[in-house]
């Protein structure tokens, strides 16, 4: 059985920045070229850290339609977000087990640390960016503080008449 791919696949500014100074993320269009249902489809879990979840509930959505929330925090209790899987320890052997069970494709979902952290443990199998026309000057960083070089190879890309572009590719196996 192929192991389930955990995806980081975000939203950044041409300057890279997955949200603004103030968090703010009302620079994303929606691209009408963009199939965000098929991308949808190839996900059954969404993964994120407390500051994406806890600007989710702020929106009024935890969870997406036919897609498991996985929150990883040290600080959110369980009985107070029954509808979410809370993690706060053993991020890795939870992963592990998630990426080894039956499933779609997992969706790393925003959050800039999430991604550093799984990232660094060599969790993470793709980065998928659509870069959108915009420089914010300063926010989230895509990457912020990556202890180590990741190694990538291109798999895809996509330019849409909008002048965003899909970039997505595959993290290589780190060198000893």
């Amino acid at each position: 059985m192929d192991m389930r791919r955990v995806r980081y696949a975000v939203a950044m500014s041409l300057d890279g920045y997955l949200a603004g100074p103030k968090g703010e993320t009302d620079w994303i269009s929606i691209d009408p070229e963009v199939d965000f249902g098929s991308l949808l489809r190839q996900f059954d879990t969404l993964l994120a850290g407390r500051v994406t979840f806890e600007a989710m509930a702020q929106a009024g959505r935890t969870s997406m339609a036919g897609m498991r929330t996985v929150v990883f925090s040290r600080t959110l209790k369980a009985e107070d977000h029954p509808d979410v899987t809370l993690v706060s320890n053993g991020h890795r052997e939870f992963l592990m087990e998630l990426k080894a069970s039956a499933g779609k494709d997992i969706w790393l979902f925003g959050g800039g640390s999430l991604f550093r952290s799984l990232a660094e443990a060599g969790l993470v199998d793709t980065v998928e960016v659509s870069v959108i026309p915009v420089l914010l000057g300063g926010g989230v960083p895509l990457s912020p503080g990556i202890a180590s070089r990741m190694e990538l190879s291109l798999t895809g890309h996509r330019i849409y008449r909008t002048g965003r572009l899909t970039l997505e590719y595959a993290v290589l196996p780190r060198r000893e």
